[in-house]
């Protein structure tokens, strides 16, 4: 990682956590209201070369979720907590994951982190050279569908993002996540 990018993600990561203060404060409050168990979930996540790191999220499903991608649960809708659904389709879940770019797990953009048991996307991503990525809040596979790629496209779009990474493409990226993102475009549950 370049030190420019490490930069941008340390000033930007602190900069949204103090804007965001309040916002995390009443988050925590509302699900600690209506659902039993953690504000955060900790999720094990693939990280640079291969490496597992644990990863924060506000938690938008239920204490006995199976872990396992959520596309791979039989009705993902049964575990949502009553504000789950919200949480996902928002992508305020994923706010925790600022303190994962401040400590250098994450970046602002890179490849999505694997789940510690999506076995067949890390093969693929090492195979092409992209386990040599920090991961990231979001990147090119997430603008281009999200949840609904199959793992090669995922990959594709991953490698694509090794080969063109800079900063430009990364913040054409960063817009077209706030777009995707009030739009809800992509999100299954």
């Amino acid at each position: 990682m370049s030190w420019s990018k490490r930069i941008f993600d340390i000033l930007g990561s602190l900069l949204f956590l103090f804007v965001l203060s309040p916002l995390f404060l009443i988050l925590a409050l509302v699900i600690k209201a209506t659902s039993r168990g953690p504000i955060l979930y900790w999720s094990n996540r693939v990280g640079r070369y291969n490496q597992v790191f644990r990863m924060p999220k506000f938690r938008s499903m239920r204490i006995n979720t199976p872990q396992v991608a959520t596309h791979l649960l039989s009705d993902p809708f049964l575990y949502l907590t009553s504000i789950g659904t919200f949480l996902r389709r928002t992508s305020l879940d994923e706010l925790p994951q600022l303190f994962s770019i401040l400590v250098g797990d994450l970046s602002f953009v890179g490849p999505r982190p694997a789940l510690f048991n999506q076995d067949d996307l890390v093969a693929l991503r090492t195979e092409r050279g992209i386990h040599i990525l920090v991961p990231g809040l979001t990147g090119l596979a997430q603008i281009n569908g999200r949840d609904e790629l199959p793992i090669p496209v995922k990959v594709q779009f991953d490698y694509e993002y090794l080969q063109r990474r800079s900063f430009k493409f990364d913040f054409h990226i960063l817009c077209m996540t706030a777009i995707k993102v009030v739009r809800s475009e992509g999100v299954h549950h």
